[in-house]
């Protein structure tokens, strides 16, 4: 494994995840956590940050999805952040407006290594089988495993799909912005010279 890259686990008594991260890489992905919505998110997000991620899940739910989801979350944030390392020479700061047909989705991502999640996105009822408000808890959850701050918002939209879709596939897009090497950068992207 390079630097930039990340292995890892959590088991519990409710779910059993693992993920192997590249943030340098081409978009390749093998998802699957059972639950059939949540794998279609999780590979925009991959694919359209050209990262290459594999995430294997197993979870209670015969509960429900939600311990399954968040914990993909956590475990996703702790791949991203250790992937990072000390975060050398990363732009720290990444944005992505994205349309999916017609919903206008942002996505805004500090590195910061500060937990903060801004979620406003319209999202209640099911998509499909799916709990739509699950996506906020994914978002806080990979949020705080990653120790950085994201804000998502909808500035429209009426298809809960398209604004899963569009919330996914701009996280990807920010986070590969934020992620990005600059070589004009000198250590970590901070005037206090260390994040956090």
């Amino acid at each position: 494994m390079t630097d930039r890259e990340a292995d890892l686990s959590r088991k519990t008594t409710e779910t059993d995840v693992r993920i192997r991260l590249a943030l340098d890489g081409k978009g390749e992905c093998t998802v699957n956590t059972r639950i059939g919505f949540f794998d279609h998110m999780l590979t925009l997000f991959a694919v359209h940050g050209l990262f290459d991620l594999e995430v294997q899940a197993e979870g209670d739910r015969h509960v429900d999805d939600h311990h399954t989801v968040e914990d993909v979350g956590i475990v996703l944030g702790e791949a991203i952040g250790k992937a990072l390392g000390e975060k050398r020479g990363i732009r720290r700061y990444g944005t992505s407006i994205l349309p999916m047909d017609e919903t206008l989705a942002m996505v805004c991502l500090d590195l910061s290594g500060r937990s903060v999640c801004q979620f406003d996105a319209p999202l209640s009822g099911k998509i499909g089988t799916f709990d739509a408000e699950l996506i906020e808890e994914c978002f806080i959850a990979i949020s705080h495993g990653g120790a950085f701050t994201l804000h998502a918002k909808i500035f429209y939209g009426r298809n809960r799909h398209h604004v899963a879709e569009a919330l996914f596939k701009a996280f990807g897009r920010a986070l590969d912005e934020a992620t990005r090497i600059d070589p004009r950068i000198d250590g970590v992207p901070s005037s206090k010279g260390r994040l956090v």
